[in-house]
């Protein structure tokens, strides 16, 4: 049970460029993961005609240096609008790796703010990268300039489709300091390593909790507000009745996958908070 803990949560030297490390491992460790309910795997494209694996591991080769770069700007509290140009240049890079297809613009936006708040947190505290302390720093250094992003017109399809049916839009997510990821996909992620579920059980159980209670854009602009309402009752479902730790958890995850595939929904809200979670894991914010 231990040991499975001590293999997720193995914290490197920490410094700016291990918490950017951190982050492309940590979307690696959402892409590995299977089944995963219309999401793109190593293995299969989800509900997604126009990317697969291969996609993906180039938007991660493009990446790799922004999540790096943006904590040391955290580290050096830079002013928010430093923090946007990196992100935008980012996406730019992303959009030339893949063709013009979105892989990562919401891990751009919502781990890279984690990663500027861990190089305000490493500059502050010196110490392992406590949940409370990143959230701290998130609230003390943006969380004015994040609550005015949070007021603006979406331009994107999510967040077009968060405003149209009412829900909470990843920019309102962000300005709350992600209360998903930290009350429940944290939280998730540890007590199933404490219950002794392999890494891959683990993760697959927390992307099945943040499921049924986040407000996923990404569901929401694909399928509606019934499409998000079903994919929810479904992950609660799945987790009511024991989650993959059951003997046929695993068998039920790939079937809840198929149903996805045949709705055309996608959790890629889901997706990029399991990935911020597995990087709170690789840097120590984890139990």
């Amino acid at each position: 049970m231990k040991t499975a803990a001590l293999r997720l949560h193995r914290q490197p030297q920490l410094t700016p460029a291990a918490i950017g490390r951190a982050a492309t491992l940590a979307l690696h460790d959402e892409l590995s993961l299977t089944p995963k309910p219309g999401l793109v795997t190593l293995i299969d494209r989800g509900s997604h005609d126009d990317m697969d694996a291969h996609t993906f591991v180039r938007s991660l080769f493009s990446l790799r240096r922004y999540f790096s770069q943006i904590a040391e700007a955290g580290w050096g509290l830079a002013e928010f609008a430093v923090l946007e140009r990196c992100g935008i240049a980012a996406e730019a890079r992303m959009l030339t790796a893949t063709g013009g297809i979105n892989t990562h613009r919401g891990a751009i936006f919502m781990l890279g703010l984690l990663c500027a708040a861990a190089g305000a947190a490493l500059r502050e505290e010196g110490a392992a990268l406590r949940p409370e302390a990143l959230r701290g720093a998130l609230r003390r250094h943006w969380g004015d300039a994040l609550a005015s992003r949070s007021q603006r017109a979406p331009t994107l399809p999510g967040g077009i489709a968060a405003q149209r049916l009412g829900l909470r839009s990843a920019s309102q997510e962000a300005a709350l300091a992600f209360p998903v990821l930290f009350d429940t996909a944290l939280p998730a992620l540890t007590a199933a390593l404490a219950r002794g579920l392999t890494p891959q059980q683990a993760r697959l159980d927390t992307l099945f909790h943040t499921m049924a209670v986040l407000d996923d854009s990404n569901l929401a602009h694909r399928g509606g507000l019934a499409g998000l309402r079903y994919a929810q009752r479904t992950a609660q479902a799945f987790l009511d009745r024991g989650g993959v730790a059951r003997p046929d958890g695993l068998q039920e995850a790939h079937a809840i996958a198929g149903e996805f595939v045949a709705r055309r929904l996608s959790p890629g809200g889901a997706a990029d908070t399991l990935a911020a979670a597995c990087w709170l894991a690789r840097v120590g914010g984890g139990a």
